[in-house]
């Protein structure tokens, strides 16, 4: 346990974002699984439709360091890339 009062303090906004980052990365998953299943069942139309909700999800994870921008240009290269194939 910290003992100075800025560790304290630390500590708490530390538990806020933590909070935060854990929900958008649920988020992330979320929508990302959501997708997989559109293409695992060759659904095009909702696949693409379902793509810029995907796309947001990253970015923000992203945008917020949950995922490096390196991850995210390649997790949304991977899906934009299984959605054409099943085209």
């Amino acid at each position: 346990m910290p003992i100075i009062k800025a560790a304290k303090k630390a500590m708490r906004g530390d538990a806020k974002k933590a909070v935060f980052n854990l929900r958008r990365k649920r988020t992330m998953k979320v929508v990302e699984k959501e997708i997989r299943e559109f293409i695992l069942h060759k659904k095009t139309k909702e696949a693409v439709e379902a793509l810029p909700k995907v796309y947001k999800a990253i970015d923000k994870a992203a945008k917020s360091g949950i995922i490096k921008k390196n991850t995210a240009s390649r997790k949304k290269s991977r899906i934009a890339q299984a959605i054409k194939k099943i085209n």
